[in-house]
C-alpha cells in the first residue's frame, strides 16, 4: 500500500493580521512569510469549499482586506 501524502507546512501565521491592510500590500507580506497561493476575492464571491494546504485568501472591499482565511 502506499504510503500517505504528508502535506508541506503551511506558514505559522494570523490571518487577522491581514485585516485591514491595503490588498496588495497584503498580498506581498503573504508571499514574503511563505504563502504559495494568495487569492483576492470580491465581497460575496461564490467559491468552492475545498480547502488547500499553502493558500491564503482575502475578502477585499475597495482595496482593503475586510477578511482572511487559510484554504
Amino acid at each position: 500500500m502506499a504510503p500517505i501524502p504528508t502535506p508541506p507546512p503551511q506558514p505559522d501565521d494570523s490571518p487577522e493580521s491581514y485585516v485591514g491592510l491595503d490588498a496588495a500590500e497584503a498580498e506581498r507580506q503573504a508571499r514574503e512569510r511563505g504563502w504559495s497561493t494568495v487569492r483576492a476575492l470580491p465581497p460575496g464571491s461564490i467559491i468552492t469549499m475545498e480547502y488547500m494546504v499553502g493558500r491564503l485568501n482575502f475578502e477585499v472591499k475597495d482595496g482593503s482586506v475586510i477578511r482572511c482565511w487559510k484554504g
